[in-house]
């Protein structure tokens, strides 16, 4: 267990590595490009990214906790890091080191109330599995309990010693820099970061939380019960509290073994379109999907199948519930919509439905962007990564600065609840490429979405009737209201405001204000100077007051509230 001295030095380490890499960014990718110097910023991003990447990756494995997963989704943002960094941060929880048995023993044996001998036959003093919050062994359930359980091989995952100080620690510590960050206009326009940090909290607080995981893998098991594509390890509740948890022991083939896959008689090519339909189901169906879907959590367990048969030889079986999603239904209608649009290469219906999820602000003027996803599908709608990696770079950034400024101009926002959402898409699409370097993406969306699209038409008589009971109830309420505002318009009690205009009125009354600061400072400094010849007291008196709204004009506008 950290003691305070320990846990003050990890909280000033993060914070010293984070202010000096957000002065770094600021330098060069805000003030030299101001001063017209952008080509020296340009000309030294790859190599301080990948500085960036190597120094982030040494803190984080020299910290582990949530520095570690900090990392993993910094290494899965494949779709807005640059590769500097994602690649050096690939395999980062692989290089967690173990926590020593003796003391992985001693917690379990606390929390369980007994001693490990009592109720497992046997335990593997080498853990399995080695993560940056815990650490699993393969253990052998007693002959009683594993004639209770009728389970007989199990997984005992562990929780670090003393996780839950270095969790505190970490968590002060980036909603610090979440702070810090919410006051940088590129930052603060595009995401709420405090919030974002919450999120990231919760998640990470819920994790640690064995309990919640094994509700958690309970519940993913009953949402695809029956389903022949999917199996979950069953929980041994008798031997599971908030830090110790007993699992059925399931392990089969890594999902990426390309090796195994093969030797087992299995395509990898043909596990790919399942394991995206499966991912789909959870996300756009189900409202409740794996968050960390990496090739370590997911593995490819064959089954039995009769001669003759033509069932498929295979299923697809997750473990580790602590990172869970959900989504909200809203948002899952979004979501669907964009799928649709996307299968469907409809560039303006995508843009909506990104409106519609909450990624684009309701006010943006979005033609330019429809202009662009148009083209996009145009060019490269339908191609696979194969086919892509085939077309000529020159191309992709031909098109890049052509709707780079679009882009930077519109109001995007990283709404709540999408931060899991794009880890588990990014992870989804990599392991799904790693399966078939070849694998189109398409392939799997169009014909998902096209039952997406059959299932919209069977709601449509539903949500035709419910529109038409909205209309009737509005319309029997519609004389009253407008006799109401008949009644105020006479009486002169109708008020009409507008926030959108308010906002701009303070703003420029606060403008206003600041100008006059700026004049009284030059009147108040040269009547100063003037007196000062003949009156040296009364004019350094006013020169040195001058200074006061000279300090309302500069500052006013930084330290006011934000509208």
């Amino acid at each position: 267990m950290p003691v305070a001295g320990e846990t003050r030095a990890r909280y000033r380490r993060i914070l010293r590595f984070a202010g000096w890499n957000l002065a770094v960014t600021w330098w060069y990718e805000i003030f030299l490009p101001k001063i017209g110097l952008r080509r020296i910023a340009d000309r030294t991003r790859s190599r301080r990214m990948q500085r960036f990447a190597r120094k982030f990756h040494v803190l984080a494995v020299d910290l582990g906790g949530l520095m570690i997963k900090v990392g993993q989704f910094m290494s899965s943002r494949l779709d807005v890091l640059p590769p500097e960094i994602t690649k050096e941060l690939e395999g980062l929880q692989d290089e967690v080191p173990p926590v020593p048995y003796p003391a992985i023993r001693r917690l379990a044996e606390a929390e369980l109330g007994v001693s490990l001998g009592q109720v497992f036959e046997t335990v593997d003093e080498h853990p399995v599995a080695a993560a940056s919050l815990g650490q699993a062994h393969r253990a052998r359930l007693a002959p009683l309990a594993a004639e209770d359980t009728g389970l007989d091989a199990v997984v005992l995952k562990v929780q670090r010693p003393g996780i839950d100080e270095i969790i505190d620690v970490d968590l002060a510590a980036l909603r610090r820099v979440g702070g810090w960050l919410s006051h940088v206009h590129l930052v603060s326009d595009r995401v709420d970061m405090p919030a974002l940090v919450e999120e990231f909290a919760a998640t990470s607080l819920e994790e640690i939380d064995y309990l919640h995981e094994a509700r958690s893998s309970e519940r993913f098991a009953a949402d695809f019960a029956g389903d022949d594509r999917v199996s979950v390890p069953a929980v041994v509740w008798e031997r599971t509290t908030r830090r110790v948890l007993t699992l059925e022991d399931v392990t089969a083939i890594k999902i990426t073994d390309d090796v195994a896959l093969r030797a087992a008689g299995i395509d990898p090519a043909e596990v790919a379109p399942v394991f995206a339909a499966v991912m789909f189901d959870q996300l756009f169906t189900n409202g409740f999907f794996h968050a960390d879907p990496h090739p370590g959590n997911i593995f490819v367990t064959p089954v039995a199948v009769p001669d003759g048969s033509d069932a498929r030889p295979w299923k697809l079986t997750f473990i580790d519930f602590g990172m869970m999603g959900h989504v909200p239904a809203n948002t899952r209608s979004g979501l669907r919509k964009m799928l649709i649009a996307a299968a469907s290469r409809d560039g303006k219906g995508l843009v909506d439905a990104v409106r519609d999820v909450g990624v684009l602000l309701p006010s943006a003027e979005t033609s330019e962007l429809e202009k662009a996803m148009t083209q996009l599908f145009a060019r490269f709608g339908g191609m696979g990564f194969a086919e892509l990696k085939d077309v000529d770079p020159r191309e992709f950034r031909d098109f890049g600065n052509q709707f780079s400024e679009v882009v930077r101009t519109l109001p995007f926002q990283l709404p709540e609840n999408f931060l899991l959402i794009i880890r588990a898409m990014s992870l989804t699409s990599g392991v799904c490429s790693a399966l078939d370097p070849s694998f189109n993406l398409w392939d799997s969306v169009e014909p998902y979405a096209q039952q997406l699209i059959r299932d919209e038409r069977g709601n449509v008589v539903s949500d035709v009737a419910k529109q038409a009971l909205e209309t009737a109830v509005i319309t029997a309420r519609l004389p009253k209201r407008l006799d109401n505002l008949t009644t105020r318009f006479e009486n002169g009690t109708l008020a009409v405001t507008s926030p959108a205009i308010e906002r701009r009125i303070i703003r420029l009354e606060r403008t206003a204000r600041r100008v006059l600061s700026a004049v009284l400072f030059g009147a108040l400094l040269i009547a100063g100077a003037v007196l000062h010849a003949s009156d040296a007291g009364f004019g350094t008196v006013l020169m040195i007051v001058s200074v006061l709204p000279l300090l309302h004009a500069l500052l006013a506008g930084r330290f006011g509230p934000r509208l």
